[in-house]
């Protein structure tokens, strides 16, 4: 035991990869326990019934079981790039909400049984409207990222990588200029770090417990 939280990850869950991005630029230290969907351990069971990822064990045993909660507590604790002014609750929602409804029946088809080509469009529709802040300024809260970017390009990237001939064409100039930007980001590598599926017993991986630039 490290004495550390615990976080419980999926490496290409976009909810955990903006959680681990949170933490990363917070500098708060974390054991990182990759796990998969298929086979979850019981120690995350058992912190969360509900067992989806990410989920975030605090030293004081308190769990914590959404993505955005978890980016805000390791935010509050230190945000030397002020992520929480870009706090824009409206975006962020309607992200999580009907952008990822369309994203999951383009993605899913035949598991929803859906015309992905509809959800394509009613997809593309919302990231349209991202378009015009992305022509003012580099990122959607002005020229720093800050917790709307990274809270919503983890989806869009998804988005993307579905049919990237198709998103290329997409008269979207400011949103793939910002998604290739943030993709290439040294955040982005340092939070896709590949490893192992977390078994008990195995050495803590620590994660989060050196300074990112911007």
């Amino acid at each position: 035991m490290t004495g550390l939280p615990v976080l419980y990850s999926f490496r290409r869950c976009p909810y955990a990869m903006r959680a681990r991005m949170a933490l990363l630029v917070a500098g708060q230290a974390v054991e990182l326990r990759e796990i998969v969907l298929r086979d979850k351990p019981a120690a995350l069971l058992a912190a969360s019934p509900k067992a989806t990822v990410p989920v975030l064990v605090a030293a004081d045993g308190s769990v914590i079981e959404e993505s955005l909660e978890i980016m805000c507590w390791a935010l509050a604790r230190h945000d030397p790039e002020q992520w929480l002014d870009g706090d824009d609750a409206a975006a962020i929602a309607r992200n999580d909400g009907p952008f990822k409804h369309h994203l999951d029946r383009y993605k899913y088809p035949d598991r929803h049984g859906e015309d992905p080509v509809a959800h394509r469009l009613a997809g593309l529709a919302i990231l349209a409207d991202l378009e015009p802040r992305l022509g003012r300024a580099a990122n959607l809260c002005g020229a720093g990222r800050t917790l709307v970017d990274m809270a919503i390009m983890p989806f869009v990237r998804q988005f993307a990588a579905i049919d990237p001939a198709w998103f290329d064409a997409q008269p979207l100039p400011g949103v793939r200029a910002w998604l290739a930007r943030h993709l290439g980001s040294a955040l982005f590598a340092r939070a896709m770090i590949r490893l192992r599926p977390w078994r008990p017993g195995d050495s803590p991986t620590l994660f989060a417990d050196r300074p990112i630039a911007p």
